[in-house]
């Protein structure tokens, strides 16, 4: 089962896709948000990505605060998942993305990544990670106790 990740963000997207045995999660692409583009824009954009990819899910990052509570950036990621499932048809779950980002700018310093380079690549790379994290959850609910 291939799934398709998608870290949302105002300007920029990360998607990372799985493999097609769905264990492993690779980063596919950053999306430039063009100015003005609307959700639906957007998610129509996402969705020709999952087509692409041929995946059969869409996981969506839930940016919630540290206290579990939804603000703005989660509602309006919320909004895209609600618009990707319209454009392509599949199912969209989300997926707490908590500390994410500080994970995937360790990650990328750590393997020497230059910070001029880093900022296209956080997206994408979130986007992996969250992947990562989803799809080891769901395989050890599918291996039980």
């Amino acid at each position: 089962m291939v799934v398709l990740a998608v870290d949302p963000g105002a300007r920029r997207i990360g998607l990372a896709v799985s493999d097609e045995t769905g264990r492993v999660a690779l980063p596919l692409e950053t999306l430039e948000r063009a100015p003005g583009e609307g959700v639906e824009a957007l998610a129509r954009r996402v969705a020709e990505r999952a087509r692409l990819a041929s995946a059969h899910r869409v996981v969506v990052g839930l940016p919630v605060r540290l206290d579990g509570r939804e603000g703005p950036a989660a509602r309006a990621a919320r909004r895209l998942g609600q618009a990707v499932a319209r454009a392509s048809g599949l199912r969209v779950e989300y997926w707490d993305e908590r500390l994410s980002t500080v994970q995937a700018e360790r990650a990328l310093r750590a393997a020497g990544v230059p910070g001029r380079h880093r900022r296209g690549m956080v997206d994408r790379t979130v986007a992996t990670l969250l992947l990562q994290s989803y799809l080891d959850a769901i395989a050890s609910r599918r291996a039980g106790p």
